[in-house]
């Protein structure tokens, strides 16, 4: 009997303990779903109240968008209401051409230092630098007094050796003077006429003149100065012809031939420019360099041009005489093509892609791209689009104009970028 009671004992307390966890669970799930459904409510309320803000805000961007349309088309509308003014050209055929360039000096072909010949003091001085002279002009003398004298005696001796030449000739031809006798006689005229020569070579010697037409470039001496055989005396010049020397790669002379016009520029002045020739190009090829020399002259140079001053020569390589020719200053140029804008007959510019050729001063050759009679922008053009309304505007103006409203529209583009 007291073992069931015990046992009984248990059980309920095992019992009691089982439903005590079983309501400690129900308890724990019970409060768990409740705190889930509530944010989950929660959560779902702000998403509809956000998913209201979007469409609110989607609304009021599509507003925003369409007045920015309308505010475009207009602005659109306004752009192609305002012509731009700009400068234009027709284009034409022409003859370009184009170059092989080198740069080099012009040095007179005749041009000598005169040296003393004989030794003495300055004693006559008749020219000074930059002086123009003719050929055997006297341009100093040295004291002479010596050679002079010499002179004399000689032409005594002279006379005196020709007398006696004479008087045995005579005697020889009667048979009154031996063999020898006209022999000697014969000899010691002959040494006076060398002695009197040779006594007129040093007197002439004493004079300084000028070895060819020419101008005198350089004057070395001074009244009373005493000079030395082989002193620089004078540097005389001849200004004509002008030449100058060019060595050119073999490659580039091929094609070339003597007499060939070229332009010659000075470095110092391009507004200078005058005409040469080739005169000569050499047979051989300088195998140190690879090049051939080439001598150029100068056809008529201006007053003032003067031996030594440097030059640009531009030798015609070839010719194009029926180019569509294009103005410099239309051409927009960008990394490997170039384009212009033409002028349709609705007053309206097109782009349009060139190739290009030939380069010449301020013309260019268009070998695809343009046609003769095309017109085409030179002023005015950085702000131009394809499909712009153009105004063109008068030439003594245009450029002005153009140039100022082309910097604006540039500035609009970089702000509007």
């Amino acid at each position: 009997m007291p073992a069931s009671k015990s046992f009984f004992r248990r059980f309920v307390t095992i019992l009691g303990i089982t439903l005590l966890a079983v309501f400690v669970v129900a308890g724990s799930g019970y409060l768990y779903f409740q705190t889930v459904g509530s944010t989950s409510a929660a959560e779902t309320q702000t998403a509809q109240s956000d998913d209201a803000s979007d469409d609110q805000t989607d609304d009021q961007d599509a507003e925003s968008s369409d007045e920015k349309d309308g505010e475009g088309e207009d602005g659109e509308d306004e752009e192609k209401e305002t012509a731009i003014p700009v400068s234009v050209h027709e284009i034409a055929r022409g003859s370009i051409s184009s170059y092989i360039t080198a740069t080099s000096n012009l040095v007179a072909e005749n041009e000598v230092q005169v040296l003393a010949e004989a030794e003495g003091r300055v004693e006559e001085l008749h020219v000074e630098e930059g002086q123009p002279v003719t050929k055997g002009q006297l341009l100093a003398a040295l004291a002479r007094d010596d050679e002079q004298i010499a002179y004399e005696k000689a032409e005594v001796r002279l006379a005196n050796a020709k007398s006696a030449f004479d008087r045995a000739q005579r005697l020889g031809n009667e048979g009154l003077v031996t063999e020898e006798d006209l022999d000697k006689a014969t000899m010691e005229h002959r040494v006076a006429q060398q002695e009197l020569a040779e006594a007129e070579w040093k007197l002439n010697k004493t004079e300084i003149r000028a070895p060819f037409d020419g101008r005198i470039t350089a004057r070395n001496i001074t009244l009373g100065q005493h000079i030395r055989l082989g002193d620089e005396l004078f540097t005389v010049t001849d200004f004509d012809p002008l030449i100058s020397r060019i060595y050119l790669p073999e490659k580039d002379i091929m094609g070339l031939e003597e007499g060939r016009s070229v332009r010659i520029t000075l470095k110092s002045d391009d507004s200078v420019e005058f005409d040469g020739r080739i005169r000569q190009i050499s047979p051989v090829v300088d195998t140190s360099t690879g090049t051939v020399k080439l001598t150029l002259e100068a056809i008529q140079p201006p007053l003032g041009v003067r031996p030594g001053g440097f030059v640009t020569i531009a030798i015609v390589r070839e010719t194009h005489s029926d180019a569509i020719l294009l103005p410099r200053e239309a051409v927009i140029r960008e990394l490997q093509s170039a384009h212009v804008f033409v002028i349709k007959d609705d007053q309206t510019a097109e782009r349009r892609d060139i190739t290009l050729g030939m380069e010449e001063d301020d013309h260019l050759e268009v070998t695809s791209g343009l046609e003769s009679g095309d017109v085409v922008v030179v002023a005015g053009q950085g702000g131009l689009k394809d499909g712009k309304t153009i105004k063109v505007i008068p030439d003594s103006d245009s450029t002005q104009q153009a140039s100022d409203l082309s910097d604006s529209d540039e500035s609009d583009d970089s702000a509007n970028g």
